[in-house]
């Protein structure tokens, strides 16, 4: 008889593989995430400057590895 499973610890500790749905309830926390730094509230009055606004935000995802950089 042989045992699968999706969700598993490599020996030694340093890699957790899972192959299934991660749960995390409400209760708990998850630390050592990156954090983006902070994109304050647009004031922009125009398409222009809403643009300039959303590529900070872009550049600042980027720049906290929460999104790819540009290839």
């Amino acid at each position: 008889m042989s045992y699968n499973t999706k969700n598993y610890t490599e020996q030694g500790g340093d890699k957790t593989v899972i192959g299934g749905i991660l749960e995390i309830k409400q209760e708990a926390s998850v630390t050592g995430l990156p954090i983006a730094e902070n994109q304050a509230d647009s004031t922009a009055t125009d398409v222009a400057g809403l643009v300039t606004d959303f590529n900070d935000l872009l550049t600042k995802l980027k720049a906290a590895g929460l999104m790819a950089a540009d290839e």
